[in-house]
């Protein structure tokens, strides 16, 4: 009697097992994986949502709207409804609630880190890899009616950026990088002359010297009441690109955290120091950088090159009033760097991917309007808009876009000098340029990276003591906030580790053993208690 019971809840054991890794694992999806269709089928109507990013520049815009009429006009079965977004973040929160009704969008504008937490759901994200190559429909393939890229013709260093494990899950749509525009008056007025290549050394060291006032509280350099010398835009950028100009640890490509080490408690701590002069902020603390530059009230603003036309005294997109500008000549240099022999920075910029549907045919009416995405008038259109760079050589050797970097300074809107000089100088700098792995939870690493700054900053700013036992604490509250799973052995240094929560598969499982082995001890002591009454 208790063997067969016994027998019986192993078998139970070994169904809740089963079942466990069935509901868990990603291959276990109710949509088959997407095929392609050997024709496309123009007889019938399809409507595709794309979603998109736009800040407040209506160019942008216009350019979505003209490569939606255009491929209309090519493709009349096929409608594209767009719907625009301010910021990636909300792109990323709606998706990652659609996916759980499937309600995606047929193509979104993305980034790879995105990317990988979308893969989490049920084969939503098509991988790319048999369409690229495909005869017909492919990049550069016999039956499309435009003339798109090749993957030849994609710049390698951009394509790759959008390859998961073995896989393309998305094309690049445009790419730009972090510079720094300078207040090179001020710089000079300081007694200082601008490197070609800026250090972190010579930064630090000016915007202290900038915080120098007089008898009645104005600054010297400026004249007024505010004066921020160093302001960064996005922190989590400032920390990644410092940690990889150190050749110190961030991630591994399998997902490994290795961020929490003393070379990040070096930056911090150097970081401290210059929030205690008053010589550094952050635009989620004091604001937009290019409104302080514009206005005589920082030296040195960090921001993406597409942000160019937001910045210097003529900034075609400024957003302080005529009366605040200070005209001075504006330097556009790259972020500093510890090694100026091997400037290192960040590649970043949106990508496009396409979800999985019912219907192969509407995801290749999806595909086809991805790859419009990525002819010359849609690249270059766009890439006039901003600091962006075009991520085809067929677009970046067209004499449109030649002729167009070539007119820089002719005028402060299409060709303003400082948009045109951010351009040049990802186009001079690609191959120094670099992504994080990407796995699911690297944008949380990310958002951890920043916040440990803002953190620093704000403390010091409240008079907080930042130390051994405030860094460790620090490390503590990061990885608990963002549920970075990793182990302390794999961080040297970096204090106490905590384990980030199970899933919620792996606790179902861990309940249903210790439930079953309860009731094994329950019946064998029952059955035990029994047989010694009876044999009384």
């Amino acid at each position: 009697m208790i063997n067969r019971f016994i027998k019986m809840t192993v078998s139970v054991l070994i169904l809740a097992l089963c079942l466990t890794f069935l509901t868990g694992c990603h291959g276990a999806v109710e949509r088959k994986s997407f095929k392609i269709p050997a024709t496309f089928d123009t007889s019938k109507e399809y409507e595709i949502v794309f979603w998109a990013k736009n800040d407040t520049n209506i160019k942008q815009t216009r350019v979505y709207e003209k490569a939606i009429e255009e491929f209309q006009k090519l493709y009349p079965n096929i409608k594209v409804n767009l719907r625009l977004y301010t910021d990636y973040g909300r792109i990323y929160n709606d998706v990652i609630t659609n996916i759980a009704t499937d309600t995606t969008p047929n193509v979104c504008i993305t980034y790879p880190d995105h990317i990988a937490t979308y893969m989490t759901g049920n084969n939503s994200v098509v991988p790319l890899n048999d369409l690229f190559e495909d005869a017909k429909y492919g990049l550069g393939g016999s039956e499309l009616l435009f003339d798109g890229p090749s993957k030849e013709e994609i710049i390698p260093k951009f394509l790759d950026e959008c390859m998961l494990g073995e896989y393309y899950y998305a094309l690049p749509y445009m790419r730009s990088t972090e510079c720094c525009y300078v207040n090179k008056d001020y710089v000079e007025a300081l007694g200082y002359t601008l490197p070609e290549v800026l250090t972190w050394d010579f930064v630090w060291e000016v915007s202290d010297a900038a915080t120098q006032k007089d008898a009645e509280g104005n600054y010297l350099i400026n004249g007024q009441k505010v004066m921020i010398p160093f302001i960064y835009k996005s922190t989590d950028n400032m920390m990644i690109q410092m940690l990889k100009q150190k050749e110190s640890g961030y991630s591994t490509p399998t997902g490994r955290i290795e961020i929490f080490n003393e070379d990040t408690k070096e930056i911090l701590y150097t970081i401290a120091d210059h929030v205690k002069t008053g010589a550094f902020s952050t635009f989620k603390i004091s604001g937009y950088p290019a409104n302080f530059l514009n206005a005589g009230q920082c030296i040195f603003a960090v921001d993406s090159t597409a942000g160019a036309t937001w910045m210097g005294s003529h900034a075609p997109l400024s957003d302080i009033s005529e009366d605040q500008y200070v005209e001075f000549e504006t330097a556009v240099l790259p972020i500093p760097q510890y090694d100026t022999a091997n400037p290192v920075m960040i590649s970043q910029g949106p990508s496009v991917c396409i979800f999985n549907k019912e219907d192969s045919q509407e995801v290749l009416a999806s595909w086809l309007f991805t790859q419009y995405l990525l002819t010359n008038e849609v690249q270059i259109g766009y890439a006039k808009t901003e600091g962006y760079v075009p991520v085809t050589s067929m677009a970046q050797n067209s004499d449109e876009y030649k002729d167009y970097l070539e007119a820089a300074g002719s005028d402060d809107e299409e060709h303003y000098d400082v948009k045109i000089q951010a351009t040049e100088l990802l186009l001079d700098n690609t191959d120094n340029t670099f992504v994080t792995p990407v796995f699911n939870g690297s944008a949380s690493l990310r958002d951890a990276a920043g916040q440990m700054i803002e953190n620093v900053a704000k403390s010091v700013r409240r008079k907080q003591e930042v130390n051994e036992e405030y860094m460790e604490k620090l490390y503590d509250d990061m990885i608990s906030l963002y549920r970075l799973n990793t182990e302390s052995s794999q961080n040297p240094g970096a204090g106490k580790v905590k384990l980030g929560p199970l899933p919620a598969t792996a606790k179902y499982l861990l309940a249903s053993i210790g439930v079953a082995w309860i009731l094994i001890l329950t019946y064998v002591t029952v059955s035990f208690i029994k047989e010694k009454k009876n044999k009384k």
